[in-house]
């Protein structure tokens, strides 16, 4: 069994294999051997046979019995509990605002949405909260693509034990599109629901005037522009309880519609309960009021009340956050899976405890003791130190079997699961007058200015001073390969006959004396390039920047620092980051879900871009979102490419396949690269 003193026993075992490896081999050692031994001499010149014992000094092979070794049991200390250790905090448990990783993946398994994924397969749906998937075949998508209609289950209950009904769900999609946070997700449904490009619900207030000041918003828009943009937005839906249906209708036809929907913010809340919490109570007079809140200001950001597997037990900001199954889960009566093969019933983990551990040698420890069931990598370059102990291999469509090398190792590692995520660099063109990470505000040699990005040579110095190979040597171990622009490879768009920008120093240094005036190679500049703490290969981006920019004058003075993720992620929405090192993870498989951020959205919005470049990527890529035939869909993305590549917006970087390490007694583990987290529902801990 394995248990807290694993690594005890791990290198007890080692050392018995080690002494039994000795002990098989046959060795040499020196003894003493006596002998009789019988000698024919001559005495007195007759032949006669003499005997005489004789003890000689010799060296022998000498090969002993090894003894048998006993196995170690693949067993969890705790099968009721599921502990996994990463880095970076959750930023949000509002499911209208989560937009991180670790903020939806821990939200998906609180909150519900409508229909969710097919379990690893990431393009088909079944039924969650909904009775069925809606299709036109079955009458729940109209012929015209603009009417979804959903029957909801009945005798679901939130956690609080209120029964859901159809107008919880209208409440909630209302709420979230009504927020619209400019760092939250909602633009997603704003755009096939609304017809909005710009991603923000205040769109038809004054062009646009107040997208993303709530105070502003107060103090400018009329009564009448505020309540009538809340009653737009209502349109859309109809909730009809008694029937339980709820029924959304688009602006636009919308392919992926129910990809969209199958994500945490499609999630279904309690309209009572967020009234309870001193949030929106519906009332089209009153919405403003919780416009753009930010995690800080959201009435939901620390409570939670779904429908889901899990409740939120406790959170413990920057320490640990932890789930408890929910004993009245509606799903427990159910006999049939969620998904062919996949779970039923209730909750097997009762406990799924999330450590924060920005170290990686101590996350590494826990793995080898058996007190993580799983942990986060800091980056491809910590797998070496990890695979020596895999027993077992799987593929991402869950094929497994015995590692050939090591199968008795207690690890089990999912190999090459395709990764429809990058990190890259973001500069930023107009940074926060306020931003502690610009030194002095000026060109003076002691900082830079809050338009330093704005100049088009400092942005193509920054392409062509990062040393990209040995990012990919050293960062990912030889596993990434370089992306030309937003879009990634094999994606309707990409084009992999684009330019990109290589390492070339020479071509840095001339960037660099062109830009602001000349100025640069006498005055220098300072500034400091941002990650979010515990991620390594993040840290080592910023290290090549300050090595070769160092190098090319000392005056060039580039300072990497870490940060917590909540605080990083802060810094970055307040464009606070002169240079962002971050990542997206695409939300629905589709260009649009990469160009949009990448320019005019999420990325393009913490930038500071300015409005005539917003707007030139806004009106192509709106264009290239709504065109139907695919050939020209992918030659206005190929514009697209060659237009952010001529603009140096960011440093696009390189994209690596994943892995995951787990315990082998882990059960029930499946890889969907759209999911944000691990969704412990589909989980068991194996017992004695």
């Amino acid at each position: 069994m394995f248990t807290k003193n694993r690594i005890g026993l791990v290198l007890a075992a080692l050392l018995v294999m080690g002494l039994a490896l000795v002990a098989c081999q046959p060795t040499s050692q020196v003894v003493e051997v006596t002998r009789v031994v019988t000698e024919t001499v001559t005495e007195e010149g007759q032949t006669v046979e003499v005997t005489r014992v004789v003890t000689e000094v010799e060296e022998v092979v000498v090969t002993p019995t090894a003894e048998p070794v006993e196995e170690v049991a693949m067993v969890a200390p705790d099968p009721t509990t599921y502990v996994v250790q990463t880095f970076g905090d959750m930023d949000t448990l509002d499911p209208a605002l989560g937009y991180d990783t670790a903020s939806n993946g821990t939200m998906m398994n609180i909150y519900e949405t409508l229909i969710w994924y097919n379990g690893s397969d990431p393009v088909n749906y079944v039924p969650l909260l909904a009775e069925e998937v809606p299709s036109v075949e079955n009458g729940g998508i109209s012929e015209d693509g603009l009417t979804y209609t959903f029957n909801i289950r009945e005798g679901i209950t939130f956690h609080d034990g209120a029964t859901l009904e159809a107008s919880d769900v209208a409440y909630s999609w209302t709420r979230g599109m009504l927020q619209s946070d400019p760092n939250g997700p909602q633009w997603l449904l704003l755009e096939p629901i609304m017809g909005y490009v710009s991603g923000d619900v205040t769109e038809g207030i004054q062009e646009g005037a107040f997208a993303g000041d709530p105070e502003g918003l107060k103090a400018g828009a009329t009564p009448e522009e505020l309540v009538a943009t809340c009653e737009a937005v209502k349109s859309h839906f109809v909730a009809d309880d008694e029937a339980g249906t709820f029924t959304v209708t688009l602006a636009q036809p919308w392919g992926p519609f129910l990809a969209t929907i199958a994500q945490t913010w499609g999630s279904v809340i309690d309209y009572d309960w967020a009234v309870a919490q001193g949030d929106w109570d519906g009332d089209c007079a009153t919405w403003q009021d919780f416009y753009a809140p930010g995690a800080e200001n959201t009435k939901l950001g620390a409570v939670t009340n779904g429908t889901g597997p899990y409740m939120l037990d406790h959170w413990t900001p920057g320490e640990e956050y932890v789930l408890a199954a929910n004993p009245n889960y509606w799903r427990a009566s159910l006999d049939e899976p969620l998904w062919e093969g996949g779970p039923s019933g209730a909750p097997q983990i009762q406990t799924v405890i999330t450590r924060l551990v920005d170290e990686w040698g101590t996350r590494f420890a826990a793995l080898q003791a058996g007190d993580a069931a799983s942990i986060a990598l800091g980056s491809i370059a910590d797998r070496p130190q990890v695979d020596p102990l895999v027993g077992e291999i799987c593929t991402p469509d869950g094929t497994c079997a015995p590692n050939p090398d090591n199968p008795e190792g207690f690890l089990r590692k999912w190999d090459d699961l395709p990764n429809p995520s990058r990190t890259d660099a973001f500069l930023t063109w107009n940074i926060a007058e306020d931003s502690p990470y610009i030194g002095s505000g000026q060109l003076d040699g002691n900082g830079i200015p809050a338009n330093f990005f704005s100049d088009i040579n400092v942005r193509k110095a920054m392409a062509t001073c990062f040393d990209y190979e040995t990012y990919i040597q050293e960062a990912m171990l030889g596993e990434g390969v370089r992306n030309n622009g937003p879009i990634i490879l094999d994606m309707l768009g990409y084009n992999p006959d684009g330019p990109m920008y290589e390492y070339n120093p020479e071509e840095c240094a001339a960037y660099l004396e062109q830009a602001w005036d000349g100025a640069l190679p006498e005055t220098g500049f300072r500034f400091q390039i941002a990650f979010n703490t515990g991620n390594t290969a993040r840290q080592t981006i910023g290290e090549i920047w300050q090595g070769e920019l160092g190098a090319l004058n000392e005056l060039y003075q580039v300072e990497t620092i870490g940060l917590p993720w909540p605080t990083l992620l802060r810094s970055f929405r307040a464009s606070q980051l002169p240079v962002a090192v971050s990542g997206w993870v695409e939300d629905i498989h589709d260009p649009h879900n990469w160009v949009q951020p990448y320019t005019y959205g999420t990325f393009g919005g913490r930038q500071g871009l300015p409005e005539d470049i917003i707007a030139k990527y806004q009106e192509i890529a709106s264009t290239a979102a709504a065109e139907t035939d695919p050939a020209a869909r992918e030659q206005m993305y190929f514009e697209i490419q060659q237009m952010f590549y001529d603009d140096a917006v960011s440093v696009i970087l390189a994209q690596a396949t994943g892995v995951r390490y787990e315990q082998r007694w882990v059960n029930g583990y499946f890889y969907n690269p759209i999911t944000p987290g691990t969704y412990y529902y589909a989980l068991s801990l194996a017992g004695e």
